[in-house]
Parts: structure tokens; sequence; C-alpha cells
């Protein structure tokens, strides 16, 4: 994943800062993320989930609010209204780079924002929300003791998150009057809802209204026992698992063209975090995604198969194609195949061949089942060995590796990338 930075004009003409996270390759699909309220792009939930999605072939724009982060305005003059217009600026601008905005991903208020702003980006087929709020004047819950305090001098200072912050009359009107029935009932994009029961900032209530109201295509996910910031790294990679495996079916995804001598196209694999050995694995253009790591007791962290698992799920699947076409081509009465492919390594002394080395060997058993008759399965067993991955294990390949070199990407307002 690469990561450039990314300016655009916010709704007072503030300039705002962004984060555009790219996978390794072209884009199969854009998706622009807003934050909860008074948070920022660089939180490791918004960070985690933009990664995941990075790593599954789409671009993903996160960015501050006016008047919060590296962004410019100010804060106290920014209401629920303002976020709504920076979320459709923010698109304008994508819009301008040639990457209209697909999906819409919003965790707490800012669930609330793109539920609103989906009507105004025309090109969203799919909007997901993270623990989004029903009702957005729920907020004002937080600053409770200074509401008068903003009622007589226009503006007040709150203490959210360990952070001050100035809050404007105009926001509390304005969000203590959004009520989102009507956006949520005319909502045309698919709709993801994603909520943890035990979040005690925004109750599951929320997410059951939100989920009611809104016509079908709808979904609905719990994210168990999560809590409201997504602090947890499995937590935001679950999120952004199942929003992209949703979103997939919604979207006119953007697939490139496989590269001259490699047909089946590029297999792209990316490493998820440097702890670890997690990767994400990305073929067809993003179409196919799994997750490869080692186990636990090799220093993994156990959330995909490891790279030998691969291997044998590689023989296994050829093998069992193999046999399922030759049995077609001929008409044979097979009705299913099985194959339980294991993996150890051996003395040279106890192999074929020799060099005095321990080598790799596979060992494969097959079920054939069906009315088949005795010389058809001992054919079936020799047709086994034409599998082309077994071939391809037996004879040996050439891999040619080239090194790309490691530069800063410059961001689209031609400064280095931080």
């Amino acid at each position: 994943m690469r990561t450039e930075r990314f300016t655009f004009r916010g709704h007072d003409g503030s300039d705002l800062s962004a984060r555009l996270d790219l996978p390794d390759g072209a884009p199969i699909a854009t998706a622009l993320m807003a934050h909860c309220f008074t948070c920022g792009k660089d939180i490791p939930a918004a960070r985690r989930i933009a990664a995941r999605l990075a790593g599954m072939g789409m671009a993903v724009l996160r960015f501050d609010f006016t008047g919060l982060g590296h962004s410019q305005g100010e804060f106290e003059n920014t209401s629920f209204s303002t976020n709504v217009a920076d979320l459709v600026a923010a698109a304008q601008a994508l819009d301008a780079r040639d990457m209209r905005v697909d999906v819409l991903i919003g965790h707490s208020l800012g669930g609330a924002a793109v539920l609103r702003a989906a009507h105004d980006i025309p090109s969203v087929k799919a909007v997901a929300t993270i623990g989004a709020p029903f009702d957005p004047g729920h907020v004002t819950h937080h600053f409770e003791g200074a509401l008068d305090t903003i009622a007589r001098d226009g503006v007040g200072e709150v203490k959210l998150g360990g952070r001050k912050l100035r809050i404007g009359q105009g926001f509390v009107d304005d969000i203590s009057g959004v009520k989102l029935e009507q956006s949520i009932a005319t909502l045309k994009p698919a709709l993801l809802v994603l909520h943890a029961p035990r979040d005690e900032t925004v109750g599951i209530d929320s997410a059951t209204r939100i989920f009611l109201h809104a016509k079908h295509p709808k979904s609905f996910v719990t994210l168990d026992d999560a809590d409201h910031l997504i602090t947890r790294a499995e937590d935001a990679e679950y999120a952004a698992d199942v929003i992209a495996a949703w979103a997939m079916r919604y979207l006119d995804l953007r697939r490139p063209a496989p590269p001259i001598g490699a047909p089946e196209g590029v297999t792209r694999v990316t490493e998820i975090s440097p702890d670890g050995y997690a990767q994400d694995v990305v073929a067809s253009g993003g179409k196919h995604h799994i997750k490869a790591d080692e186990p636990a007791a090799y220093g993994g962290t156990d959330r995909g198969m490891s790279p030998y698992q691969l291997m044998a799920a590689s023989l296994g699947a050829c093998t069992s194609m193999t046999l399922r076409m030759y049995a077609r081509r001929k008409n044979w009465p097979l009705e299913n195949v099985s194959v339980d492919v294991t993996h150890d390594r051996m003395h040279a002394q106890d192999a074929p061949s020799a060099n005095g080395e321990r080598i790799d060997s596979f060992r494969r058993e097959i079920w054939l089942r069906g009315p088949l008759d005795p010389d058809q399965r001992a054919r079936l067993l020799e047709i086994a060995d034409r599998c082309p991955v077994h071939r391809t294990l037996e004879t040996g390949a050439r891999v040619e590796t080239v090194l790309h070199e490691q530069t800063a990407p410059a961001d689209i307002m031609g400064n280095a990338a931080e």
C-alpha cells in the first residue's frame, strides 16, 4: 500500500488535509471515509480499515473535517451540515482526479453524515456505517455542562477525548434539528450497518432504527464486543473484511487487464502489518481475496493459511479440477472428488533424489465417489499425476525476481509524501 497526501477545498474554502491510501496496482474502486466526532483521519480505526481496503484493491480517502487535525478553518464555526458539505467536496475532488466515489464509510457521527451526503454524491453504490447514531443530536450529551455557556456567549469550551474544543451555538442548533428518517428511507445505495451491542457511546438501538428505516438492499452485522472507537486491530480488520466483501456485490469494479505474458493476471501479496506475518493476497484485479499467515508457534497471528498450506491447497485444487475435467469429457459417473494434501520435509536418503539435503514431500489422498468401475478408477489415478501443479512441483520452475526501487510517492499537489 502507498499513501499520498491529498489537499482539497472544504465547504468554506479552507484547505482540508487528507490521505489517499492506494493499492499497489490500479484501484478497482474508490471509498471515502468520514471519521467520528472530533476525531481525525489518522485514528487507529480509520488507518487500519483504510489499509485493509487498500490491500484488497480499493483506493481510500480519509480526511480531517474543517478545523480538525491538519485541516484549516475554525472548528467552532462548523456543524453537522458543514461536515456533510465537506464530504461532498471530498467526493468532487476525487471525481476531478477521475476517481468517482463508489463507497461511503462513516464512523459514529461520520456515519450519520454519510447517510445524508450519499444523496449528493450520485456515483455512490454502497454506504457502510460503523457505530452511527440514528439521532445525531445525541452528541450534545457530551457537553451538557457547557450548553448554558454556549447559549449565553455563542461559543463554549468542552473537553472531549482529553482535548479542549470550542463548540459554537450554530453547531448545537444545527445538530439538534437533524432528522435522518427521510434521508435513510430514500437512500438509493445499498446499506451496511455495523454496530457493537456493547457500544456504550452510541447504543445498539440506533443501529436497529437505521436498519428498520432503510429499504433493501440492506445488511446488519454485529461487531460483537468491539468498543465504540474500534481500537482493537482485529475489530478494525474484521470490519474492513466485511465491508469489502459486502460492497463487491454492488460495485462496477474497474478491473485491470492482465499484463502480457501473465494470462491469469497478477497475484498481489501485501503485508497487512509489520507485526507478525499476516498478508493480503489479491488476484483477478481484486475479485478474489484471501489472507496468508503463519501459526502462532512460528511467530504469526494465524489469520490465514501458511505458505505451504497454500501450496498444498494449490496441488489439491488442481488435482480435483483435472479429474473432473477428464471425467466430464469421458462422460463417466464421477459424482464427487475430495483430495487431502499434507506436506512434510524428509531426509534425502529416504527420497528418490539425493544430494544429502532435506526435500519437500507432499502426500495426496484422493476420494472418488460415484459408480465407477475399477478400470475407470485406475485411469483417474493416472490422470491425477497429469495435474499441471503436480508437474510443476515435480519438474521445478524458474523464478525471476525484480527488485523495485523504494521511492517516496509524490502527492497530487506536487509535494513529497510524508
